[in-house]
This record gives structure tokens, C-alpha cells and sequence, in this order.
């Protein structure tokens, strides 16, 4: 596994998250308390520091500098959500180094900490079938944008946006979107 292509991609995550903090925070207002895009800045912004400090040499280190900063930084539900992404995702490249499978690790991960399923309207909604695109090489820029706005015409029946009912129909979820992100710097740093 290539780790300075890793590194290039949480770097690249780092700032796309940081270019479209506003517009991230503006999707958690509508349906959310607002605070995703700044959350998420400050999370990453902090993991990006960590990875210079530490530099760790091996893609399940990477993982776990990640996944830990990204716990303690990231208020809200992201960071627990984030961070147990990337502690599952540095197990699972201790005995992979296969990406898809790494990342399905990641998935449930979020989905052990988040109780979610498919279809609840939350960043579940991303990493799920862009893993199985990314199984049938199929994941592309575009198809990373249409299963993101997928997640608008979703009615949320979990977390804080499950409250809005009927009303979350229409929004994008904002952890949808920043997954949207995750995935798509992957590709942009060709660790896939």
C-alpha cells in the first residue's frame, strides 16, 4: 500500500473540508444544529497536524493517528462517527491491503457507534454503496455526486435531522456530503 498516497489523501480531505466548511455547516443548519462544517475543519485541520508531527510510516498507523485525533478534535456526533471509521479502518490494515476492504471495515465501524442502517439518512448513505461501487470498480467523481444527492430525497430516521420528519426531505445530509468528500479525494489521490 502506497502510504504517501494515503497521506496525500487525508491531506486532500483536509482541505476540501476546509474550502467548503460554510457550505457544510449551511447543509447541518437546515436540517441539523448547524455546526458540521466547523466541526469537521477543526477535526481534520487537527488530524492534518497530528499526521506532520507523528509522521507515521505505515497506512494502519496513519489510520490510527487519524481515527484518534479525529475522536478527541471533532465535536458532535462526526467525531466519534469519523474517528471510529479510521480506528476500524487501521485494524483492517494490519491484515489488508485491499482498500475496499479496509473501508468496508471503516463502515461498520460508524455503524457500530451509530446504530444506522442504509436508507436513515446519514453518512451510512454514502460510504455504503460507494464501497460497492468502489468492489465493482466502479466508483467515479460522478457517481460519488449521485449517490451523495441521493441522500436528499431521503426522509432522516436518525439522528438529530430524524426529528424534522417529513420536513428532512428535500436536504442533502451534511455527512453525507463530507463522506461524499472522503471518497472523492480518494480517488483524486489515486490511492485507488
Amino acid at each position: 500500500m502506497d502510504v504517501t498516497k494515503i497521506k496525500q489523501w487525508l491531506e486532500l480531505f483536509t482541505v476540501k473540508v476546509n474550502a467548503e466548511k460554510a457550505y457544510l455547516s449551511d447543509l447541518d443548519g437546515a436540517i441539523g444544529d448547524g455546526d458540521h462544517g466547523m466541526n469537521m475543519a477543526r477535526g481534520t485541520t487537527a488530524m492534518q497536524e497530528a499526521l506532520l508531527e507523528k509522521n507515521p510510516e505505515t497506512a494502519a498507523d496513519i489510520f490510527k493517528v487519524a481515527g484518534m485525533t479525529l475522536v478527541s478534535k471533532v465535536g458532535g456526533a462526526s467525531g466519534p462517527l469519523y474517528g471510529s471509521a479510521f480506528i476500524s479502518m487501521a485494524k483492517a490494515a494490519t491484515s489488508s491491503e485491499d482498500m475496499a476492504e479496509i473501508l468496508a471495515a471503516g463502515l461498520e465501524g460508524i455503524q457500530k457507534r451509530g446504530k444506522a442502517e442504509v436508507g436513515e439518512k446519514t453518512m451510512v448513505d454514502t460510504w455504503a454503496p460507494s464501497i460497492e461501487a468502489l468492489k465493482n470498480d466502479e466508483l467515479t467523481a460522478d457517481k460519488i455526486t449521485e449517490i451523495v444527492n441521493a441522500t436528499k430525497d431521503i426522509k432522516a430516521t436518525k439522528g438529530r435531522a430524524s426529528y424534522l420528519g417529513d420536513r428532512s426531505i428535500g436536504h442533502l445530509d451534511p455527512g453525507a456530503v463530507s463522506s461524499g468528500y472522503l471518497f472523492a479525494t480518494l480517488l483524486e489521490a489515486e490511492v485507488v
